[in-house]
């Protein structure tokens, strides 16, 4: 079934096609508090690897949710930390031995900035190395992330993975703006350049070749020069034959192994190269195309 022919109760179910040893066996906290609102009580999860000790200190990943939750469970029925892709994510960076952080919000902008000084704050109480912090974004997420990677005093975030993402309007161009005003994703990065990027921040970025969303690969393809031009530390994956979200859609040992090459870049740039090499996938283990109930 085409992603547009699907229900999104359905698609809510969608896991990563992709899975190793031990996302079974990986450890969640759920609920943890970072703000209180007039209207709710604002919490993440926090997912350990398997056999994380209390008083381990790992780098972590945090997913990040450019829209507002206060809308999500009407379509859905689940909220963002919910989703059977964030949930199926957030095991795999686990069971590759990092830590991965799943939030609700109502205000992206702000809440994202609340997570992140909680983090901080409460580090060590989270089993978290608060000085090692990696960002993973994909779609309409993507924006949000981009601008907290132009966020100069941000030193704690380490590394971002941006995959099949709405990047920065080209010259001219509208494609980020008109789907933000169908899609509600939160654009703080608008009218921003790659020259507000962060110069020190190794970013990994992935393609899908044959995505369907207008205008989505001109803004990858736009960014991508922009940002070898001023060379910052940049890598491309593309991913030719492939739709949008190929981490759900596309079923094939193609995506198998870019998911595995993105685990690698996140082990490489927060726990360092000798880890990198030895995350928890014995002979380029298993996969599978199922659904989170």
């Amino acid at each position: 079934m085409k992603q547009e022919e699907m229900a999104p109760t359905e698609l809510a179910k969608m896991t990563v096609v992709y899975s190793i040893p031990g996302v079974e066996a990986v450890t969640v906290r759920r609920d943890v508090p970072y703000r209180e609102t007039e209207s709710a009580s604002l919490g993440f999860d926090v997912y350990y690897p398997p056999g994380a000790a209390p008083d381990d200190r790992r780098p972590a990943v945090l997913i990040v949710y450019g829209y507002s939750d206060a809308g999500v469970p009407n379509p859905f029925g689940r909220s963002f930390k919910e989703l059977g892709m964030t949930v199926s994510w957030a095991r795999l960076i686990a069971a590759s031995g990092m830590v991965a952080i799943l939030y609700s919000n109502r205000e992206p902008v702000e809440d994202v900035q609340s997570v992140l000084d909680h983090v901080r704050d409460h580090a060590a109480s989270l089993g978290i190395d608060e000085t090692r912090l990696g960002l993973w974004a994909g779609s309409g997420n993507v924006p949000l992330a981009l601008w907290l990677m132009m966020q100069k005093e941000r030193r704690d975030v380490k590394c971002a993975v941006l995959c099949y993402g709405f990047m920065l309007d080209v010259p001219g161009g509208s494609a980020v703006a008109d789907m933000q005003k169908t899609y509600r994703f939160a654009n703080p990065a608008a009218g921003k350049s790659v020259d507000d990027v962060r110069d020190d921040l190794p970013m990994l970025i992935v393609r899908a070749g044959r995505d369907q969303f207008p205008g989505i690969n001109d803004t990858i393809d736009s960014f991508v020069s922009c940002a070898l031009r001023r060379n910052l530390p940049v890598r491309v994956i593309n991913h030719a034959d492939a739709p949008h979200a190929p981490d759900l859609f596309h079923d094939s040992d193609a995506t198998r192994e870019i998911i595995r090459e993105i685990l690698r870049f996140m082990r490489f740039h927060l726990s360092g190269p000798a880890e990198a090499g030895h995350y928890n996938d014995p002979a380029g283990a298993g996969h599978y195309n199922g659904s989170s109930e």
